[in-house]
């Protein structure tokens, strides 16, 4: 169990490379997706446009979601944007970069698969056979066909092995025609992703430095916040369950000393360590009532203490206290769950 906590530490104090790590996996796989699919056009007209488009289009949106899915920051984006304000406020700045850095990430397969796609030029080539300028490329001498009887001959120059229509134009030649447009469109596409990403990571910081450096602080602390919270937690409950079970066993050691006249062992010396740990909270109800307070109403982001202790706004109402030993209690419970 160390080893595995000690990977899963080392996991979150790197999540940024990490996370770039897992982009770069599946944008790899979804090369190796495409290379392993089998395209197989269905060379009809009412169904080639939907099936090139939905091969080029779909796979991208599911990897854009999954990119989104694999981050573990969308809960924590989740989490700030529905919060109540309570004592503090939600910047709409650090939401959007938060946003922002998640799907510049996520954004990385589909990227791939689009490029990869273009470049191949099946998709194309099946999704707008039925396009082809005849006229132009085609053999002007042919027997007038009907537009149907057009479509249909059109419709089936993906697939070479049944296209029966070489005297209205050569397969090789639609083929060829299409393709070159397909890794146009690829080649601009990749330009236009490059430049986006050269603008959004080199030239964003210099328009607005100061509220890029405010939004890249604040998202890094509620990043860290919730994990420091979570491991105060982890802590506080692991105390919790090792005091509760060692008075359950001094409970049940009670029981045999009056049953069976047994000398009674001494606690363990560890035991009011524990139960400091607790910081008095050493029910269920109480701890729920600290839980959906830092959910409902978050302590504000300043360090000085307050002139006149009011609690931590879930214990005793938030009237003030007036014993100094309860003010530096609450005071330090306060702290604690900063």
């Amino acid at each position: 169990m160390d080893k595995f906590r000690m990977i899963f530490q080392f996991f979150q104090s790197n999540q940024e490379s990490f996370m770039n790590g897992i982009c770069g996996i599946m944008a790899l796989a979804s090369t190796q997706m495409y290379s392993a699919f089998d395209f197989n056009c269905p060379c009809l007209p009412q169904y080639n446009l939907a099936y090139g488009l939905g091969i080029l289009l779909v796979p991208p949106f599911i990897l854009f979601l999954l990119g989104f899915v694999l981050n573990n920051n969308i809960s924590m984006l989740a989490e700030e944007w529905r919060r109540p304000r309570g004592r503090r406020g939600k910047d709409p700045a650090v939401l959007r970069y938060m946003f922002c850095s998640m799907a510049q990430r996520a954004m990385i397969a589909p990227v791939v698969w689009l490029s990869v796609t273009l470049l191949d030029g099946k998709c194309i080539t099946c999704a707008f056979c039925t396009s082809v300028p005849v006229e132009t490329l085609g053999n002007a001498s042919h027997p007038r066909l009907s537009q149907g009887e057009v479509q249909r001959l059109l419709a089936r120059i993906p697939c070479k092995e049944i296209y029966n229509g070489q005297q209205l134009i050569a397969n090789e030649v639609a083929v060829r025609y299409l393709r070159c447009i397909s890794q146009a469109l690829g080649w601009c596409f990749v330009l236009l992703m490059t430049t986006l990403a050269f603008l959004v990571r080199s030239l964003r910081p210099c328009f607005s430095q100061a509220a890029f450096l405010k939004s890249r602080y604040w998202s890094h602390y509620i990043d860290i916040e919730r994990k420091l919270f979570d491991e105060t937690c982890a802590e506080h409950a692991r105390s919790f369950a090792k005091v509760c079970i060692q008075q359950f066993f001094e409970g049940m050691s009670t029981d045999l000393v009056a049953a069976h006249c047994h000398l009674p062992r001494k606690a363990p010396a560890d035991a009011g360590e524990a139960a400091e740990k607790l910081l008095g909270i050493t029910d269920q109800g109480t701890m729920n009532m600290a839980l959906k307070s830092w959910h409902r109403c978050k302590p504000p982001l300043h360090l000085h203490p307050p002139a006149q202790p009011t609690g931590n706004g879930w214990a005793g109402e938030g009237q003030p206290s007036t014993h100094p030993s309860a003010s530096r209690k609450e005071t330090a419970a306060y702290y604690s769950w900063v």
